[in-house]
């Protein structure tokens, strides 16, 4: 019963998603245009709010967690664990504050995806080519520069790619440790993503509806002595504890 709701309800799903990202694309272009960097992620912030509402379409409940009060006055490195392409609107909608940029792959930004494409060539991203390891060093600390300069924060999933169980996959470190050695004083914050594998556990078509959805943030890690290869296995212990528990 669950799956023939979903036939009935995904395509209203995509329509409203496709329709904001169609409306978005020149709204982007023209507060960069006009208004710079904060006028453009202000358009950002407001489409990511709009994709995160579609999630109401499929009757699926998006429930973002954060109990701790988080600084706006130092870098953060955002680690999560990959479990759809859906994991990313909420991340960019309630964490908007913290300038969060994303480690994506170039194929993304060069894909003419309205809204998306755009967003990651002009919004900051690092945009790496997974077959150039130079390029994606240069890209990746490019980013790691802007953090430092500019008080951005960096969103990164080091799985590399999505799960289609649930069931994580070994944290890389590479980007991590990028991000660190340029900025030292970033504090790594881990965030558990639940349920939006179940949401595509049918494949694209259909969704699946009636699905929790939970992003919850979880205790901060300093570096202080860690080595990298300790702070990105912590990370990695905290957030399996709440997705496979």
């Amino acid at each position: 019963m669950r799956k023939i709701i979903g036939y009935l309800l995904s395509p209203l799903f995509y329509a409203a998603f496709g329709v904001l990202l169609v409306i978005f694309h020149p709204v982007q272009w023209l507060c960069l245009k006009l208004g710079g960097y904060s006028a453009h992620k202000w358009s950002v912030d407001i489409l990511n709010g709009g994709l995160v509402a579609c999630n109401y379409l499929l009757f699926n409940h998006a429930r973002f967690v954060n109990t701790a009060p988080l600084p706006t006055d130092r870098p953060i490195i955002f680690v999560a664990n990959h479990q759809s392409m859906f994991d990313i609107p909420p991340l960019i909608f309630f964490l908007r504050r913290f300038h969060g940029k994303f480690i994506s792959k170039k194929e993304l930004a060069n894909a003419g995806i309205p809204s998306i494409s755009f967003n990651l060539k002009h919004g900051g991203a690092a945009n790496i080519d997974r077959t150039d390891p130079k390029q994606s060093i240069a890209e990746i600390l490019k980013l790691a520069n802007n953090m430092h300069q500019r008080q951005w924060s960096a969103f990164i999933f080091p799985e590399g790619t999505r799960t289609k169980t649930g069931k994580m996959k070994v944290f890389s470190v590479g980007g991590i440790a990028t991000l660190l050695k340029k900025n030292p004083d970033a504090l790594v914050i881990p965030i558990a993503i639940n349920g939006s594998y179940k949401m595509v556990q049918w494949g694209m078509f259909p969704l699946r509806p009636f699905t929790a959805l939970t992003w919850e943030v979880l205790p901060a890690i300093e570096k202080g002595e860690l080595l990298v290869d300790e702070i990105v296995l912590a990370a990695e212990k905290a957030i399996r504890a709440k997705v496979e528990a």
